[in-house]
Protein backbone atom coordinates (compact mmCIF):
# COMPACT_ATOMS: atom_id res chain seq x y z
CA UNK A 1 0.00 0.00 0.00
CA UNK A 2 2.42 2.41 0.99
CA UNK A 3 4.63 2.22 -2.58
CA UNK A 4 0.90 2.31 -4.55
CA UNK A 5 0.55 5.57 -2.37
CA UNK A 6 4.43 6.56 -3.26
CA UNK A 7 4.26 6.22 -6.63
CA UNK A 8 0.92 7.83 -7.26
CA UNK A 9 1.55 10.75 -4.57
CA UNK A 10 5.45 10.89 -5.77
CA UNK A 11 4.70 10.01 -9.62
CA UNK A 12 1.44 10.57 -11.02
CA UNK A 13 0.32 13.26 -9.24
CA UNK A 14 2.48 15.23 -9.78
CA UNK A 15 3.14 14.70 -13.74
CA UNK A 16 -0.87 15.50 -13.92
CA UNK A 17 -0.79 18.53 -11.97
CA UNK A 18 2.44 19.72 -14.63
CA UNK A 19 0.38 18.83 -17.55
CA UNK A 20 -2.61 20.58 -16.24
CA UNK A 21 -0.56 23.71 -15.78
CA UNK A 22 1.47 22.91 -19.33
CA UNK A 23 -2.47 23.04 -21.59
CA UNK A 24 -4.38 25.43 -18.48
CA UNK A 25 -1.64 27.81 -18.00
CA UNK A 26 1.36 27.50 -20.37
CA UNK A 27 2.55 31.11 -20.46
CA UNK A 28 2.47 31.33 -16.13
CA UNK A 29 3.94 27.30 -15.97
CA UNK A 30 7.16 28.34 -18.18
CA UNK A 31 7.39 31.48 -16.27
CA UNK A 32 6.58 33.99 -17.89
CA UNK A 33 9.51 34.32 -20.16
CA UNK A 34 10.06 37.17 -22.53
CA UNK A 35 13.38 38.16 -24.49
CA UNK A 36 14.32 40.56 -21.62
CA UNK A 37 13.06 38.60 -18.45
CA UNK A 38 10.11 37.82 -16.42
CA UNK A 39 6.65 39.42 -16.29
CA UNK A 40 5.99 38.08 -13.12
CA UNK A 41 8.87 39.15 -11.14
CA UNK A 42 10.29 43.05 -11.11
CA UNK A 43 13.32 43.66 -13.28
CA UNK A 44 16.19 46.61 -12.29
CA UNK A 45 15.99 49.68 -14.30
CA UNK A 46 18.60 51.77 -13.52
CA UNK A 47 18.66 54.09 -16.48
CA UNK A 48 16.93 57.32 -16.75
CA UNK A 49 15.75 56.18 -20.46
CA UNK A 50 13.44 53.34 -18.87
CA UNK A 51 10.65 53.14 -16.35
CA UNK A 52 11.28 52.06 -13.00
CA UNK A 53 9.29 49.77 -10.58
CA UNK A 54 8.96 49.98 -6.96
CA UNK A 55 12.17 49.47 -5.36
CA UNK A 56 13.08 46.09 -4.48
CA UNK A 57 16.20 44.38 -2.31
CA UNK A 58 18.42 44.89 -4.66
CA UNK A 59 18.07 48.54 -5.72
CA UNK A 60 18.92 50.02 -8.10
CA UNK A 61 18.10 53.13 -6.03
CA UNK A 62 21.32 55.10 -4.56
CA UNK A 63 21.85 55.94 -1.32
CA UNK A 64 24.52 58.10 -1.29
CA UNK A 65 23.62 61.07 -2.75
CA UNK A 66 26.94 61.68 -4.04
CA UNK A 67 26.53 58.50 -6.29
CA UNK A 68 24.29 59.36 -8.93
CA UNK A 69 24.53 56.33 -10.83
CA UNK A 70 21.81 53.77 -10.06
CA UNK A 71 23.23 50.78 -8.66
CA UNK A 72 27.04 52.11 -7.71
CA UNK A 73 28.77 51.36 -4.73
CA UNK A 74 26.67 52.02 -2.27
CA UNK A 75 23.08 50.55 -3.14
CA UNK A 76 20.02 50.84 -0.93
CA UNK A 77 19.00 47.81 0.12
CA UNK A 78 15.50 48.81 0.69
CA UNK A 79 14.62 45.25 2.63
CA UNK A 80 17.53 44.98 4.22
CA UNK A 81 19.10 42.02 2.78
CA UNK A 82 20.05 41.91 -0.46
CA UNK A 83 19.06 38.58 -1.98
CA UNK A 84 16.31 38.02 0.28
CA UNK A 85 12.62 38.73 -0.73
CA UNK A 86 9.88 39.78 1.87
CA UNK A 87 9.04 42.50 4.32
CA UNK A 88 11.57 44.58 6.04
CA UNK A 89 9.06 44.57 8.94
CA UNK A 90 10.33 48.38 9.58
CA UNK A 91 7.63 49.34 11.57
CA UNK A 92 6.36 53.62 11.11
CA UNK A 93 8.63 55.19 13.79
CA UNK A 94 11.75 53.12 12.48
CA UNK A 95 14.43 54.97 12.22
CA UNK A 96 15.80 52.96 9.62
CA UNK A 97 12.83 53.33 7.46
CA UNK A 98 12.48 57.09 7.38
CA UNK A 99 15.89 57.21 5.89
CA UNK A 100 15.76 54.75 3.23
CA UNK A 101 12.18 56.81 2.36
CA UNK A 102 13.81 59.57 2.71
CA UNK A 103 16.90 58.18 0.04
CA UNK A 104 14.68 57.22 -2.62
CA UNK A 105 12.78 60.12 -2.45
CA UNK A 106 15.91 62.06 -3.48
CA UNK A 107 16.84 59.39 -5.76
CA UNK A 108 13.44 60.17 -7.41
CA UNK A 109 13.80 64.38 -7.35
CA UNK A 110 17.41 64.00 -8.54
CA UNK A 111 15.76 62.53 -11.74
CA UNK A 112 13.27 65.50 -12.01
CA UNK A 113 9.99 62.75 -10.30
CA UNK A 114 7.78 63.53 -7.70
CA UNK A 115 7.69 59.89 -6.63
CA UNK A 116 4.16 58.60 -4.83
CA UNK A 117 4.52 56.60 -2.34
CA UNK A 118 4.69 53.10 -4.30
CA UNK A 119 7.68 54.53 -5.81
CA UNK A 120 9.75 55.03 -2.39
CA UNK A 121 8.48 51.71 -0.62
CA UNK A 122 8.71 48.33 -1.37
CA UNK A 123 5.65 45.48 -2.63
CA UNK A 124 5.22 42.78 0.35
CA UNK A 125 7.55 40.49 -1.53
CA UNK A 126 10.11 43.17 -2.72
CA UNK A 127 9.87 41.85 -6.43
CA UNK A 128 6.32 43.32 -7.84
CA UNK A 129 6.82 43.56 -11.53
CA UNK A 130 3.83 45.80 -11.69
CA UNK A 131 3.36 49.50 -10.94
CA UNK A 132 0.00 51.83 -10.54
CA UNK A 133 -0.69 53.97 -13.75
CA UNK A 134 -0.06 56.80 -11.93
CA UNK A 135 3.58 55.65 -10.59
CA UNK A 136 4.00 55.01 -14.37
CA UNK A 137 2.58 58.69 -15.29
CA UNK A 138 5.21 60.44 -13.17
CA UNK A 139 8.09 59.24 -14.49
CA UNK A 140 7.00 60.67 -17.90
CA UNK A 141 9.33 63.82 -17.17
CA UNK A 142 12.75 61.86 -16.69
CA UNK A 143 11.87 59.18 -19.79
CA UNK A 144 10.53 61.81 -22.05
CA UNK A 145 13.72 64.05 -20.89
CA UNK A 146 16.49 60.60 -21.43
CA UNK A 147 14.69 59.46 -24.87
CA UNK A 148 13.56 62.98 -26.52
CA UNK A 149 10.09 61.37 -27.09
CA UNK A 150 7.14 63.85 -26.37
CA UNK A 151 5.31 63.43 -23.09
CA UNK A 152 2.13 63.05 -24.61
CA UNK A 153 3.36 59.99 -26.90
CA UNK A 154 4.80 58.33 -23.58
CA UNK A 155 1.29 58.84 -22.14
CA UNK A 156 -0.54 57.03 -24.79
CA UNK A 157 2.08 54.33 -24.60
CA UNK A 158 1.29 53.85 -20.18
CA UNK A 159 -2.44 53.74 -21.42
CA UNK A 160 -1.85 51.14 -23.78
CA UNK A 161 -0.02 48.94 -21.35
CA UNK A 162 -2.45 49.46 -18.51
CA UNK A 163 -4.47 46.37 -17.50
CA UNK A 164 -7.63 46.68 -15.65
CA UNK A 165 -8.73 45.20 -12.69
CA UNK A 166 -8.68 40.94 -12.34
CA UNK A 167 -12.00 39.96 -13.63
CA UNK A 168 -12.65 43.78 -13.55
CA UNK A 169 -12.91 43.93 -9.72
CA UNK A 170 -10.25 42.50 -8.48
CA UNK A 171 -7.73 45.09 -7.32
CA UNK A 172 -6.73 48.10 -9.56
CA UNK A 173 -5.51 48.56 -12.92
CA UNK A 174 -1.76 47.99 -13.83
CA UNK A 175 1.41 48.75 -15.50
CA UNK A 176 3.46 45.80 -15.89
CA UNK A 177 7.16 47.30 -15.85
CA UNK A 178 9.30 45.10 -18.60
CA UNK A 179 5.94 45.27 -20.66
CA UNK A 180 5.89 48.80 -20.65
CA UNK A 181 9.79 49.31 -21.43
CA UNK A 182 9.50 46.66 -24.29
CA UNK A 183 7.09 48.76 -25.91
CA UNK A 184 8.87 52.30 -25.08
CA UNK A 185 12.02 50.01 -26.92
CA UNK A 186 9.90 49.47 -30.17
CA UNK A 187 8.51 53.43 -29.88
CA UNK A 188 11.93 53.99 -30.26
Amino acid sequence: MAAICLIFFGFVYGFAGTGVAQVLFKHQADGSITANGSTLIGQNWSSSKWFHGRPDDTGPYAADPKNDVAGGDNPLEANGVSGESGASNLGPRSKTLLENTQALATYWHRRGVDPTPDLVTTSASGYDPDIAPADALVQIPMVAKATGISASALRALINRQTHGAQFGFLGGSYVVVLQLNEALAALR
